[in-house]
């Protein structure tokens, strides 16, 4: 849809049953961009996210990745370009930091073993310290508290060395501190090292403070996207949400307020 579109959605249908959760979607996820799907619950916004990273397959339409239809990519070709962290994520008691993040590089080996075991450490150690978990790396998994556990899963994401990191709702089971660092450190993979982002939030005033654009959903259909500040306004918000919310300017960004 534009040429600084990382992804292009052509309209994408998806069902479960017979009832469509995705419906006649077509929009684009910006290059180089924070753009968060936002919606209420049951709205599309999970679909989409794993329909964009193949864990589904749309019934109707296309995706394209950089012009690419991503169903034509091999799933090891696809994994060096596309990284999604998971809302639920577990791991083996005993596992320790360093190879859970090691596990990013599944998509360089071959039988287990790395083709580039200096590259394979290097982009394990620059994951780790990206998301400042390193002095935590001979620590078990489990041990960790629950915003370390996010950096980890995050981690191992970046250490698949891909361009585009997709994250279903990082925040949730974490307190205000930990939302905020993870947020704060979602908006630093941006800055500094380029990543694209789509993630899935349901704080709307984090979402519209932390993202470049934004997708609002309903019922699976997309019904506007931009920057926070060009398309969010009352109107709208109760249109996505159901509710009546007031929307006021913060240091150039929209707040929502209830009525």
């Amino acid at each position: 849809m534009g040429h600084d579109a990382m992804f292009t959605l052509n309209d994408l249908t998806f069902a479960y049953g017979k009832e469509p959760v995705i419906r006649d979607l077509s929009g684009s996820i910006r290059k180089g961009a924070v753009t968060t799907l936002l919606g209420a619950n049951g709205c599309g916004k999970s679909t989409l996210l794993n329909l964009m990273t193949r864990n589904l397959t749309p019934q109707k339409g296309e995706i394209l990745l950089e012009g690419e239809e991503i169903r034509g990519f091999k799933p090891k070709e696809y994994a060096k370009r596309v990284a999604i962290v998971h809302q639920v994520n577990s791991a083996p008691r005993d596992l320790t930091v360093e190879t859970l993040v090691g596990y990013g590089r599944t998509p360089y080996r071959n039988f287990g073993l790395p083709a580039d075991p200096k590259l394979d450490e290097e982009k394990i150690t620059w994951a780790m310290d990206a998301t400042n978990i390193l002095s935590l790396r001979e620590r078990p998994v489990e041990k960790l508290s629950g915003g370390q556990k996010q950096r980890v899963w995050i981690a191992m994401a970046l250490a698949q060395d891909a361009n585009v990191l997709m994250l279903d709702e990082p925040t949730t089971y974490l307190d205000i501190r930990y939302q905020l660092e993870i947020l704060r450190l979602v908006r630093t993979l941006n800055y500094v090292y380029g990543l694209t982002i789509v993630m899935v939030l349901h704080d709307i005033n984090q979402a519209l403070h932390y993202s470049d654009e934004i997708l609002a959903m309903k019922d699976g259909k997309l019904l506007a996207s931009g920057a926070p500040e060009d398309v969010i306004d009352g109107e709208l918000v109760e249109e996505v949400f159901g509710v009546p919310l007031e929307v006021r300017d913060l240091d150039g960004k929209p707040f929502v307020l209830p009525v």
